[in-house]
């Protein structure tokens, strides 16, 4: 009967990685059904990849701007050194590339804390906040790009999500800017229930929790928020335009930019390590729009794929070993 509880805490885990497996196997088909295979391969030996050293370095660029992002979401008090952080930021991408489910997110909060002393409830909440950041600055680029896209099928599912998340998260800011704080510490007040959890502790959880939410309390901090996740994105389109280079596809920055809109905004759902068969989908789809033959589009897939993929468990593993080495010694 000991074993239960844990049991039980690991069934929501076990559930969110058989879903993000079977949306992957769903978005691999998709992605793979009308291509054939000859012309894929034809594409991927065709293909110039020294374009993917410009991709490469713009790349890094964008993975910067992500590390100066998440900073500039924490309280100023507690805000954390670059370095720590940015080891962080880049085993949860990882972690990522390896495990279903996004469990990176949870794996670099754990090393932030471990490397700088970060609150394990500040840091995870930061994560969710830059997660609305990101979609909102997503969609923020996908509405201003409509005037130069294709029809895209996809624009209307796209605004549904925008209005909804436009009005969640004004809910939460005008929740935040009239009660403060209460609304957050009333909820942890229900947990007194359960055992061991003393009101001391749920008082530090709450307050790690504010701090964790200032880039949804003040102004300054929600522009900069804003503009770095902008600027972030604008970095891995330019990567992303880089590899259509190679692929002599003959398409703009836009074509590149709703690439990326389409990839990350599809990995709101439940996903397999690396999004694997997900990011393949999403990028055929986005290149439909252009009357870019699915094989064609499933060859640059695979290579914008590999070059990010590769790219985090690269730098992953040498972030490891230098963390094994340090106990080492």
């Amino acid at each position: 009967m000991a074993d239960a509880p844990a049991t039980r805490s690991r069934i929501p885990g076990q559930a969110l990685t058989w879903a993000g497996l079977l949306i992957g196997a769903v978005f691999t088909y998709l992605a793979v059904r009308n291509a054939h295979f000859a012309d894929v391969w034809d594409a991927l030996r065709s293909t110039n990849y020294w374009w993917l050293l410009p991709a490469f370095l713009a790349l890094a660029c964008g993975l910067f701007l992500k590390a100066l992002r998440w900073r500039s979401v924490f309280s100023i008090e507690t805000r954390p050194p670059m370095r720590p952080l940015s080891k962080a930021l880049l085993v949860g991408y990882f972690v990522n590339a390896i495990l279903p489910a996004r469990a990176g997110e949870a794996a670099r909060v754990v090393v932030l804390n471990r490397n700088s002393g970060t609150s394990l409830a500040e840091a995870g909440t930061t994560v969710v906040v830059e997660r609305v950041y990101d979609v909102l600055s997503l969609l923020l680029l996908l509405f201003m790009a409509v005037p130069w896209l294709p029809e895209v099928t996809w624009l209307r599912a796209a605004a549904l999500l925008a209005l909804v998340l436009v009005v969640v998260v004004a809910l939460v800011v005008a929740v935040l800017a009239v009660y403060g704080l209460r609304p957050v510490r009333y909820v942890l007040r229900l947990l007194l229930r359960v055992p061991f959890v003393t009101a001391e502790t749920l008082d530090q959880v709450g307050a790690s929790l504010g701090r964790g939410l200032v880039a949804l309390r003040h102004p300054r901090v929600m522009a900069a928020a804003l503009l770095w996740s902008t600027a972030a994105w604008l970095a891995i389109a330019a990567s992303t335009w880089f590899v259509m280079k190679g692929f002599h596809l003959g398409l703009s920055l836009v074509a590149a930019l709703l690439v990326v809109i389409a990839t990350n905004l599809v990995q709101i759902v439940p996903s397999p390590p690396s999004a694997l068969g997900v990011f393949e989908a999403a990028t055929v789809v986005a290149l439909g729009a252009y009357g870019i033959a699915d094989s064609d589009a499933l060859s640059y897939a695979l290579v914008l794929h590999a070059l990010s993929t590769a790219v985090f468990i690269l730098v992953g593993l040498v972030l490891l070993r230098e963390t094994l080495s340090l106990r080492r010694s």
